[in-house]
């Protein structure tokens, strides 16, 4: 390979992958004075979103309904062994519909997109907004619309979670060979996820665990089960215990 062919192959895969994102340096956040007392509140767990699909050659998403329709089987079962353990009333909420549902699906959207904001700007160190200098400056809010949802009524906290896994594809995998030839690091997948406590009565994010890079291949049995593991670490009150099987 020529000099030129070697100085333009980072050139080549920056086209190709753009700009990989910042990594989280924390991952789990409180609203400053917030505490969850062992039986003293109620929590609607809202209905994950979950979403599985293959990552391009060039890092595009791609969905797959069959491992989404895993995932989503494997994670309800996960999740539904860890709800008696979290020291509180955890209940499912009643899926609403027509608008109602659609409403929902915004808020559950929301709740993804501030996620994704508290790790850019809070949970990585050097991004941290002036305002989050400090760690016990965690003030995030989805905002009080969140009273209105179908389901809420007399809970006081809303739990939502959120998964997303992108499996590097073959060209994707070839990138990555391509790219460190030429001394570039591409990432291959995707696998985050967030779960978050949402005070009823103000729309305020009082917990969240978050992570750019979670284990647990929500395909399988076990890897869902990790998956829950991870994303319950940290949950205010009674901590959870859940079997963790080795690997991804």
């Amino acid at each position: 390979m020529t000099i030129f062919r070697w100085a333009a192959l980072p050139l080549l895969v920056a086209l190709l992958i753009g700009v990989a994102p910042a990594h989280a340096q924390e991952k789990t956040g409180n609203k400053p004075g917030f505490t969850l007392p062992t039986g003293s509140a109620r929590i609607v767990l809202m209905r994950p979103s979950i979403s599985v699909g293959e990552q391009s050659t060039g890092g595009m998403f791609e969905p797959n309904a069959d491992w989404t329709m895993q995932a989503r089987d494997n994670l309800a079962r996960a999740i539904a062994a860890v709800q008696g353990q979290l020291g509180n009333s955890v209940v499912d909420i009643i899926e609403p519909v027509g608008a109602d549902a659609a409403a929902l699906a915004e808020y559950q959207g929301l709740f993804s997109t501030v996620a994704d904001q508290v790790i850019v700007y809070q949970f990585f160190p050097g991004n941290r907004l002036p305002t989050k200098k400090r760690k016990d400056s965690f003030e995030w809010t989805m905002g009080p619309g969140v009273a209105t949802l179908p389901g809420l009524a007399g809970a006081d906290y809303a739990l939502f979670i959120a998964t997303e896994d992108q499996f590097g594809s073959t060209g994707r995998k070839a990138v990555q060979l391509l790219a460190a030839l030429g001394g570039v690091s591409v990432p291959v997948g995707v696998h985050k996820g967030f779960a978050g406590l949402v005070d009823i009565r103000t729309g305020d994010l009082v917990w969240l665990n978050a992570d750019l890079q979670m284990g647990g291949d929500v395909r399988t049995a076990e890897g869902a089960q990790r998956r829950v593991a991870q994303l319950f670490e940290g949950f205010p009150g009674r901590p959870v215990a859940v079997a963790v099987v080795a690997g991804r």
